[in-house]
């Protein structure tokens, strides 16, 4: 304790090997190791020049909950991005759902499917 006060204080007597220790870095490189496999992103299309990003997303693996509700006002608009969703969820096997009132749609990438089945009691 008193050789690091003292470096730190820049009474420094000359460092030898046993000053230093090996880092384990099996935590560092485990941490990296569990990163997710995939994110839910949150996306808002007004325009279909947004949607190339919301595709690149769904094709690098990733979930794209997207509100669509500014699509709503420009009918040809709407079906065109809808129609380019459906067909990349297609591309990709996996699977595309609209919800609440078709104001937002979930676009999700290969091996994940989306039940059709409510968990609440209501109906």
């Amino acid at each position: 304790m008193v050789k690091f006060l003292d470096s730190l204080l820049g009474r420094s007597t000359p460092s030898t090997e046993d000053d230093y220790m090996d880092l384990d870095l099996e935590a560092f490189e485990e941490a990296e190791a569990s990163a997710p496999a995939m994110f839910v992103k949150i996306a808002v299309l007004g325009d279909i020049k947004e949607s190339p990003r919301i595709k690149d997303e769904i094709y690098n693996g990733n979930i794209v909950i997207a509100d669509i509700s500014r699509l709503k006002m420009d009918k040809v608009m709407y079906e065109r991005v809808l129609k380019d969703l459906k067909e990349v969820a297609k591309d990709v096997n996996g699977d595309i759902i609209g919800l609440g009132d078709q104001r937002y749609v979930v676009i999700t990438p290969n091996s994940v499917k989306i039940s059709r089945d409510k968990i609440s009691g209501v109906e």
